[in-house]
Parts: C-alpha cells; sequence; structure tokens
C-alpha cells in the first residue's frame, strides 16, 4: 500500500510543476510554437534517464523512491500524449513544417536529454 500513496505523492507533484513549467514558458514566449510542452518532455527525459540509472546503482536505497521519482513524478509531469496531440493538430491546420520541427527536435534532443541525465548520475553515483 505504502507503494500506492509514494505514486500518488509523485504524480500530484509532478502534475503541479506540469502546469507550472508549462503555463510559466507559454506566457514568456507564446503559444505559436509548443515550448511549454517541449522543455517539460526534455526536462522529463533528464529527470528519468538520471533517476533510472542512479536507483539503479544504488540497490540500498529504499524502494520507494523509484514509484516516488519515475513512476510517479515523471509519469504525471511527462506529456508524450500532450507532444503527440499537438504534432497531429499542427498537421490537421497545415502547419508541417512547424509539426515536424517538433516531432524531430522532440526526438532527437529527448534522447540526448536521457543521455545528460544518465551521465549525470554515472558521474555522482
Amino acid at each position: 500500500m505504502q507503494k500506492y500513496f509514494f505514486i500518488a505523492l509523485g504524480g500530484a507533484i509532478g502534475s503541479i510543476a506540469r502546469y507550472w513549467v508549462g503555463s510559466t514558458i507559454a506566457s514568456r514566449l507564446g503559444t505559436k510554437f509548443y515550448y511549454g510542452t517541449f522543455v517539460i518532455n526534455l526536462t522529463a527525459c533528464v529527470i528519468i534517464g538520471f533517476a533510472l540509472t542512479f536507483f539503479g546503482r544504488r540497490a540500498e536505497l529504499n524502494p520507494t523512491w523509484r514509484y516516488l521519482v519515475p513512476v510517479g513524478f515523471v509519469g504525471a509531469y511527462s506529456t508524450f500524449s500532450t507532444y503527440e496531440w499537438e504534432t497531429f493538430s499542427s498537421i490537421r491546420t497545415g502547419a508541417f513544417f512547424i509539426a515536424s520541427f517538433y516531432a524531430l527536435a522532440s526526438l532527437f534532443l529527448g534522447l540526448v536529454a536521457i543521455w545528460c541525465g544518465v551521465l549525470i548520475a554515472e558521474a555522482i553515483s
């Protein structure tokens, strides 16, 4: 039962963080391009890359951390389904360049962000 509490706690924090980051970025940079979702996806990739690597190397850590961070927090914070919807919506309205750039940049930079999270965790482990 404890793991569900930590998943829920992480999810609550993650969803609040997602709203705050997305709305803050959108208010500063506008909404013509999906800057908020883009930044959220990239930071979620760094966080999950770091967390899964770090926790995987630290068997002595309480397993509830795995429920709190990568399952709860990142599960609520990450916005892949929103990313897909925004890409689809851009295609549907004829904004093919924006849709293509957004999809390819998210894919490539997401992989780079995962790699960065892994490297950070490996460096401090």
